[in-house]
């Protein structure tokens, strides 16, 4: 089932989270409108969203409740992208000029805020202390990987196992919130709630390493960012961790230096130690392995046509080239 296919079966669903988001988007704050749909509409591939919808049908929910939900971790996710944006200096994303980069800083960090506490007041509308209690918990983590990869910036000793921790708390546990949460607005029972969030952790573990290797073999048309971005802010990410762990000494030496000092110079010995080393092809096979698990935490539902969507999500997560 293509990504298009997988849209086609939430459409009408999608299209109330759509809906949702352009209203209580709105506020009489022009600027709020003005970033905030900016952002919004920029092109994003709406996959948190779109497993909150899959998660609850999945699990059997006939309700509406699950589009506000999608909605809401849609705000979320947009909230850290402005947050992120700022913290990283990023002038390029989804191909189109930052929001901080058209509105300033400040106006980025503000419009964020309001994201997240308009969230919040739409979770309270739903009315479901485990939902809530969910959330907060999400995007407390989520805060605290963000402080993570600040501290990881310029380390060049960061290891394998601190950085899977990263990628953990900074953006596969919004995956995970996201199929949780939907389980849980369907009533589903204890273990099936563990496993559908055993799967959004998995398929956001997927998602963010092959964000990591395509920061080196990808094209600034295919990803809407520019290549060695992540160089260029001195992030230790996948790829680098394993050439630095299993690069010759001056290989070691060289990346060393490139991330300790950050920018682009010197970006094709580091593309030929990364190539060298395996580096793409073992960052692959890691999100690869993150995809499987992700299916196989998917034996506690019936087949439907939201779990082979489910399915085949995680399958794009790694085959996607953008």
């Amino acid at each position: 089932m293509a990504i298009e296919n997988i849209r086609s079966l939430v459409a009408e669903d999608m299209a109330a989270v759509d809906r949702l988001i352009h209203d209580r988007l709105r506020s009489e704050v022009v600027l709020i409108n003005q970033l905030g749909g900016y952002i919004v509409n920029s092109g994003g591939k709406r996959l948190r969203p779109i497993q909150v919808l899959l998660a609850a049908r999945a699990c059997g929910y006939r309700g509406a409740e699950h589009a506000k939900l999608a909605a809401v971790i849609e705000f979320i996710h947009t909230a850290t992208l402005l947050h992120d944006d700022v913290v990283d200096g990023s002038d390029l994303r989804r191909g189109q000029d930052t929001a901080n980069r058209l509105w300033g800083n400040e106006a980025s960090v503000l419009v964020g805020d309001f994201l997240y506490s308009r969230a919040f007041e739409m979770m309270v509308e739903v009315g479901d202390m485990d939902i809530m209690g969910i959330m907060a918990r999400t995007t407390n983590t989520i805060a605290e990987g963000e402080v993570m990869q600040l501290l990881n910036v310029h380390d060049p000793d960061t290891s394998e196992k601190h950085y899977l921790r990263v990628i953990y708390c900074k953006t596969a546990k919004l995956f995970e919130a996201a199929a949780r949460v939907g389980a849980v607005l369907a009533g589903a029972g204890p273990e099936v709630r563990e496993r559908l969030a055993d799967y959004g952790r998995h398929l956001g573990t997927a998602f963010q390493l092959v964000d990591d290797a395509l920061d080196y073999d990808g094209s600034v048309e295919a990803t809407g960012k520019n290549v060695g971005d992540d160089l260029a802010e001195g992030k230790p990410t996948m790829p680098l961790i394993h050439a630095m762990r299993t690069g010759s000494a001056e290989q070691r030496q060289l990346l060393r230096a490139a991330i300790e000092n950050g920018g682009l110079d010197g970006i094709e010995r580091v593309m030929d130690a990364i190539e060298s080393t395996g580096a793409i092809a073992y960052t692959r096979a890691l999100a690869s392995k993150a995809a499987d698990d992700a299916v196989a935490s998917l034996d506690c539902l019936p087949e439907t046509p939201q779990r082979q969507a489910m399915e085949d999500l995680a399958r794009f997560s790694v085959e996607r080239t953008y």
